[in-house]
């Protein structure tokens, strides 16, 4: 069996491995109601969902026919969820057909893996631990499977990084084309694009007039028409979202924030573990190495200053990092390695030594490895989450995909198309809903709550509970003056500041087994026969 056979033998087995672990966490993600197969997919993908439906339905990129509020950041991922749309399937479906997009995407990017890997080290081993790493990741699974950007945007990443290392120090138009699309999957893909170009430029001397003609060329191009297109079609310069989440909060707060964020990752991931890889300078210091240190860095720093994201309770890393994890997992499986033939080199003296050392070395190394695995997936130092990476839990985020359908569907059975529903969750629900007027308590798709300032408490001991784009709303404006016919939950903490509002105009009323709702007294849209009035 030659070294190349079991090389690709071996790889092949993983890949085997984790289309079924794919299999396995898309059959664990769905629900039956009713003899129906319902999937869905994380609650901010419902959210680019609804847009995408809409597009495909000859209303525009819009969350409510007529309302021209960009609620999402990722343009060309919308796009492809809207191709999905025109196919002849009931929306219990569509999702599925989402969730094997990021999973094919998922895999591609093991091949990638295994080839940046084995441009540095020949080593077997080092090759198997970073694809195994990726490919098992619960975050990137998380993610990538529940229909969010990140299955693509890694798959992007990792590919421009191969690109680059293929074409050495010859310059290559492809790396800034596929940097400048990557940018209409998300916007702010174009940290790594800035990262990259710097050190694209600062190395390849020679190609300098090339770099910045086409890189800064086409990054100028692609941000720039997309800003024009946006201010175009929905009067802003940028996201909604952006406005949400960066408005009305301190730049001091916002970075205690993310470094808070960072240090509850690096903390439940273990320091060691998270700084081993930089210690690759140590056996290697080159501009490829540079260059992928860079990366990993560059989008730290970036979730740092954007404050990190709103679910890091549920520990490893937020959505800005984790699409350079596969870098990560290389880099840490390479400097593994590394540090343990530097020990027992020191310990070698003769032929005999250097087999018998080679054996004990790569022992350690698979002990490692499965306590590596283990570690980065027990997320927030609980065996919980090892419970749901091999299944014998629910997986993550499941447990609200779960509540958010039941609603919906108990909504629809109560209302009449037009109704009007406010909900927290801006995604599931009213993606499921699409004849129903959907109202965003947090002002995701709502301009006036997202330039309000933020209403949380603002003080450095409040610094864990911030959450970003889940700090605003206005009881007042939202079921004070626009009077939704359905609310679903009103946001945790609040009961005292809604009081008024609810008690006012709204009964409690139980819709569905185990589901309980506002509705507004006397509301026309609602069948009342089919609600019980607590």
């Amino acid at each position: 069996m030659n070294s190349k056979y079991l090389r690709n033998f071996s790889f092949g087995l993983i890949v085997i491995g984790y289309i079924y672990y794919i299999y396995r966490y898309i059959i664990a993600t769905s629900f039956l109601i009713g003899g129906t197969t319902y999937y869905v997919l994380f609650d901010d993908a419902m959210i680019s969902m609804r847009y995408a439906y809409n597009l495909a339905h000859g209303l525009g990129p819009v969350w409510n026919a007529g309302e021209h509020v960009e609620g999402f950041t990722n343009p060309l991922w919308v796009g492809i969820m809207a191709l999905v749309h025109l196919l002849p399937i009931g929306l219990n479906q569509t999702s599925l057909v989402i969730q094997i997009i990021g999973a094919s995407f998922l895999t591609l990017n093991l091949f990638l893996v295994k080839k940046i890997t084995e441009h540095f080290t020949n080593d077997l081993f080092v090759m198997l631990a970073a694809v195994a790493l990726t490919a098992f990741y619960a975050p990137l699974n998380s993610y990538g499977l529940l229909g969010m950007e990140v299955s693509l945007l890694v798959l992007m990443l990792t590919a421009v990084i191969w690109l680059i290392l293929k074409n050495g120090n010859r310059f290559s138009i492809s790396i800034y084309i596929l940097l400048a699309l990557s940018t209409f999957v998300r916007f702010d893909m174009a940290v790594p694009y800035l990262v990259i170009f710097a050190v694209l430029f600062i190395t390849q001397k020679e190609n300098r007039k090339q770099h910045m003609i086409w890189g800064l060329g086409l990054l100028i191009l692609s941000l720039g028409g997309q800003t024009l297109a946006r201010y175009l079609y929905y009067g802003a310069l940028l996201p909604n979202t952006y406005y949400l989440k960066v408005e009305g909060w301190p730049l001091t707060l916002r970075l205690l924030r993310g470094l808070y964020a960072l240090i509850h990752f690096a903390y439940y991931s273990n320091w060691a573990l998270i700084l081993l890889p930089f210690t690759l300078f140590l056996f290697r210091r080159d501009w490829k190495v540079t260059l992928l240190a860079l990366i990993l860095t560059g989008q730290i720093a970036y979730s740092v200053y954007v404050g990190g994201d709103a679910w890091e309770n549920h520990g490893g890393a937020n959505r800005y990092i984790v699409i350079a994890m596969p870098v990560f997992f290389i880099t840490f499986s390479w400097a593994v390695a590394e540090l343990l033939k530097k020990a027992v080199n020191q310990f070698i003296t003769n032929k005999f030594e250097i087999k018998v050392y080679g054996i004990l070395w790569r022992a350690v190394f698979v002990v490692l490895f499965v306590f590596s695995i283990l570690n980065f997936n027990a997320l927030i130092g609980e065996w919980k989450s090892i419970e749901r990476w091999n299944f014998a839990r629910r997986p993550d985020y499941v447990a609200g995909s779960d509540r958010n359908l039941q609603v919906a569907l108990s909504i629809e059975n109560v209302t009449t198309p037009g109704a009007s529903v406010a909900v927290i969750g801006a995604g599931t629900i009213p993606y499921l809903l699409p004849d129903r007027y959907a109202i965003d308590i947090l002002g995701k798709a709502d301009p006036y709550i997202a330039h309000q300032n933020v209403r949380t408490p603002m003080s450095i001991v409040d610094v864990p509970s911030m959450r970003p784009g889940h700090m605003k709303w206005d009881y007042a404006y939202t079921f004070g003056e626009l009077k939704p016919d359905v609310i679903v939950s009103i946001w945790e903490g609040t009961n005292a500041e809604a009081a008024p509002y609810l008690e006012k105009d709204y009964v409690y009323a139980v819709i569905g087994e185990g589901i309980k709702v506002y509705l507004l007294k006397d509301s026309p849209n609602i069948h009342w026969d089919k609600v019980v009035i607590k």
